[in-house]
């Protein structure tokens, strides 16, 4: 469901007719030009969708006979369409709004054109439909990398993420962190509104990153890039030290990029969170320093079989 009050404060739109419809049921980001509607198509009409009306579509009404004008917006207006908006800054026909308002439909006015208010409004469509999942964990833009902290409670996220902060990193969720797809390959995260910018220190409590820190200190949303799972050291247990296969863990049915780090004391978490957010950095470029070692050793063997011939 659209919240219609959300819709038209986000895309900046000025009510021209109100409706008492406070939310649409609205299942697909895209919009519908209706055209085709006003010459009388009906076969197929996406009604659902948000109706967008452009300088084509205000000029054929404005050119039609009014009695024609009439009986087509009421045909119009008698299916279930949750908002039309005139974009251009243009004005509908008083016709237009008498129908709306007796179908209790929304009408809206943007200035924006109409390829600018539409790609606005199906990226906001969009991101409000994506399938969303929440998360225990702390989320931090690293160097421009979204890196999502995730372990049991006690291990040492929030403490970590604090240093970062304190490093120049971005802070954009702790304890709780939203995820939405954007995209087959795309996650973003982010932050509940009403415990956005605060951090649980244990032994300390609440602190406000953003007021301790400035506002450069916070984000709101982020991608994430990569998972780094924190647990305690367990001895005799086999980590990774060459780092040649990649792992990756599946959210919302997108692939990132996954690893283990173990936690005791006297490791200094930050800086390895750095090291692992640049390493995908270079992994992105192509660049990868296991693959490197191994081709370099491969070539030295190789050369010492061919000496020994």
């Amino acid at each position: 469901m659209i919240q219609a009050a959300s819709f038209a404060k986000h895309l900046q739109l000025t009510e021209l007719s109100p409706s008492s419809r406070k939310e649409w049921d609205i299942r697909t980001a895209d919009l519908n030009r209706p055209g085709m509607q006003f010459c009388g198509f009906y076969e197929y009409f996406a009604f659902e969708r948000p109706q967008v009306i452009g300088k084509v579509e205000m000029t054929y009404l404005d050119a039609m006979d009014p009695q024609t004008r009439k009986r087509m917006l009421e045909t119009y207006f008698s299916y279930n369409i949750p908002c039309v908006v005139c974009c251009r800054g243009l004005n509908p026909p008083k016709d237009l709004l008498d129908a709306a308002k007796r179908h209790d439909i929304a009408v809206y006015q943007t200035s924006m054109v109409t390829t600018r208010f539409s790609f606005n409004a199906i990226t906001y469509l969009n991101r409000c439909l994506a399938p969303r999942v929440t998360r225990h964990g702390v989320l931090v833009d690293v160097y421009g990398v979204g890196v999502l902290l995730t372990g049991e409670s006690g291990v040492g996220k929030s403490e970590a993420a604090l240093e970062l902060v304190r490093r120049g990193h971005q802070l954009v969720a702790d304890d709780v962190v939203d995820i939405c797809r954007l995209s087959d390959s795309e996650l973003i995260g982010e932050c509940p509104e009403m415990v956005r910018h605060f951090m649980e220190i244990r032994g300390i409590g609440i602190i406000d990153i953003r007021a301790m820190y400035g506002v450069g200190a916070v984000s709101v949303s982020k991608s994430i890039d990569l998972v780094m799972h924190m647990e305690k050291w367990v001895e005799g247990k086999s980590y990774d030290r060459l780092g040649l296969t990649d792992e990756h863990i599946t959210i919302l049915g997108v692939k990132v990029p996954y690893q283990i780090m173990p936690v005791r004391p006297g490791r200094n978490l930050a800086i390895i969170i750095e090291v692992a957010a640049r390493n995908l950095f270079l992994k992105r470029l192509g660049y990868s320093a296991p693959h490197e070692l191994d081709r370099r050793m491969n070539e030295m063997v190789l050369k010492k079989a061919q000496e020994m011939e």
